[in-house]
């Protein structure tokens, strides 16, 4: 093989070969807290609906390029402004890859706060650009505006990515601060509201309202995370660029007609916000209560915590050896050292997540 791993050496660029793939941890058999997922299923009758509807499918026919159906009912679900366009694309991710890849060149410079979502980092240095993280205040994970605002005018980035709520600190960064950011950026910013339905708060209604704004939203923490679908909301001028890069038929036609099922029983989905809403006040609550153990606030469907007295990659894996999944954010380093990030589950699963953790830190 080693005659194999020189070729692909020598094949691929650099960048590649120093990555890391996305690595996903298999949850088979545990309590799965670690992936920002909405833990509740559909109820039955909504199932039964659901797999009516997908009779109509033609899985030997190419699906819908146009999806216009689908883009209607996303814009009315999320407030999408007059005039603005929507680009559809196979998750959050694939968006991402579309935006980075219509700028992408020599010495392009992208810039987000650090620690963010892990893939503007991946998917930019996968395509051959300069990726910029400016770090965010140590004490409460708040965006450092003089300090965005300086490593703009030093690298002029192509792109600014915003995670709004931010992942994964699950805080909200001050609108001003981000007005700020949008006034001085030489290009386009991306405003990620993946984690929209938990947070009450949003930039949507204001993306006419600058020519370099971008809003992005996914389904997939609203309870479609298994869809694989996001979109990216903003004016006709950008839209149609990023629409040429998008690949065909991007969007299946098992997901265009599960999605605009989900959309006609949004109070199906708001109901489960809202208890996902009340579950983490309680879970944040009874973390807090815990002794050597710092929580975050958050405005998402999970919650950071750090351990004071304890070390972090121990208690992740005694909650594993338990069957409690959460995620380890320690390797990060940084102000992540000794954080881990749970996601809020349904009643029993927080119960018992607290449980475990209550008797491990003694």
């Amino acid at each position: 093989m080693s005659g194999l791993d020189d070729k692909v050496g020598k094949l691929l660029r650099p960048e590649v070969l120093a990555l890391s793939a996305y690595h996903v941890p298999d949850a088979q058999g545990y309590i799965k807290l670690d992936a920002m997922e909405n833990p509740y299923a559909w109820p039955e009758d909504m199932v039964a609906e659901w797999l009516e509807r997908l009779r109509g499918a033609e899985p030997n026919r190419y699906p819908d390029p146009a999806c216009a159906d689908l883009k209607a009912g996303l814009c009315l679900a999320n407030g999408v402004p007059a005039g603005a366009e929507l680009l559809l694309g196979n998750g959050s991710d694939e968006i991402i890859q579309i935006i980075l890849m219509a700028v992408a060149g020599p010495e392009v410079a992208i810039l987000a706060p650090e620690p963010t979502f892990v893939m503007y980092r991946q998917i930019a240095v996968s395509l051959g650009l300069r990726f910029v993280g400016v770090p965010l205040r140590e004490d409460d994970f708040g965006l450092d505006g003089d300090a965005m605002l300086a490593a703009i005018a030093t690298h002029r980035p192509a792109v600014v990515f915003l995670a709004y709520p931010n992942n994964p600190t699950g805080n909200l960064f001050e609108p001003e601060a981000i007005e700020r950011i949008l006034a001085a950026a030489p290009g386009l910013v991306v405003v990620d509201e993946a984690y929209a339905p938990y947070a009450d708060a949003s930039f949507m209604p204001r993306v006419l309202d600058f020519d370099n704004l971008v809003v992005m939203r996914t389904l997939s923490k609203l309870g479609l995370a298994g869809l694989r679908l996001g979109f990216l909301a903003g004016a006709k001028a950008w839209i149609e660029q990023f629409d040429k890069i998008r690949l065909p038929y991007n969007i299946n036609v098992l997901t265009r007609i599960s999605a605009e099922f989900a959309l006609e029983k949004l109070p199906v989905l708001d109901g489960q916000v809202r208890c996902l809403l009340r579950d983490r006040a309680w879970l944040a609550e009874a973390l807090a209560q815990l002794d050597g153990v710092r929580v975050y606030d958050s405005r998402a469907n999970f919650i950071l915590f750090k351990l004071l007295k304890h070390n972090a990659p121990q208690v992740f894996q005694a909650l594993k050896a338990a069957g409690i999944l959460v995620k380890n954010l320690h390797p990060a380093g940084g102000p992540l050292a000794q954080c881990l990030r749970v996601t809020v589950g349904t009643p029993e699963e927080n119960q018992r997540f607290v449980e475990v953790l209550r008797a491990l830190l003694g």
